[in-house]
């Protein structure tokens, strides 16, 4: 049976407990054995996280100890997946570059608040993902991200949208959802999430999360199956 890792905490706002609850019930109804921690110590031990297939985070901003980020990093580099949603991957510990680095991207705006109508439109490609997805209409945040350009971009969101001082600038696809790699691991983030009954009001939501999670967490036993390690990288990680 494969295992998953939740933490959660942080910013209350984002119910980090209900959305932990949802992924674990559909991680659950996939063959996972899931276990969700209220703390951050279950990432102290490198060796025992290094035996899971999928690690989620779901915590809000916050700060997250050195040590630990730097397991979590070596973890998936070493094949072990990673995935999460809005603000408990990636509008989370602000101050740790490394983790921006290793999870693609930055939450920076939501411009308007809560109750923005938008589209997300599925990046029609060969991920598995996204293979018969249609464009979807969500009403929430609307998230600004930052990202890293070497991410695959699943779906995107269409700025301006509302008139703050961004709009002065020509229209942008801002990603939504995207993949990449670290190491031999497979990392998935799906900016959606600002509350948790945005999986039910927009279902296609969490179906991406759905296949997003899944996806990643099958890196491990793809780069056994393949022979491929995350050592050749590992001379190179002087910053560890």
């Amino acid at each position: 049976m494969k295992k998953a890792l939740i933490f959660q905490g942080g910013w209350d706002g984002h119910e980090p407990k209900l959305v932990s609850k949802r992924f674990a019930a559909i991680l659950e109804r996939n063959g996972y054995h899931v276990d969700i921690y209220d703390h951050q110590d279950c990432l102290a031990d490198l060796e025992e996280l290094k035996k899971l297939d999928l690690i989620i985070p779901c915590w809000t901003m916050g700060e997250i100890k050195r040590e630990y980020s730097v397991n979590v990093a070596k973890a998936v580099a070493s094949g072990v997946g990673l995935a999460g949603c809005h603000g408990g991957m990636c509008d989370a510990f602000r101050q740790d570059t490394e983790w921006q680095f290793m999870t693609g991207g930055q939450w920076v705006s939501h411009p308007g608040g809560d109750g923005v109508r938008y589209t997300v439109n599925i990046a029609h490609g060969s991920s598995p993902i996204t293979q018969g997805l249609e464009d979807f209409v969500v009403e929430s945040e609307q998230y600004y991200v930052h990202v890293d350009p070497a991410i695959e971009v699943l779906a995107t969101t269409r700025f301006p949208l509302v008139n703050y001082y961004h709009a002065s600038n020509k229209a942008c696809d801002v990603p939504v959802a995207w993949t990449k790699f670290w190491g031999v691991g497979r990392v998935f983030y799906n900016s959606l999430g600002h509350h948790d009954d945005v999986f039910d009001k927009s279902p296609n939501a969490q179906i991406l999360m759905e296949r997003g999670m899944l996806w990643a967490g099958e890196g491990k036993q793809y780069a056994i199956d393949n022979n491929l390690s995350a050592e050749r990288y590992e001379n190179s990680a002087k910053m560890y």
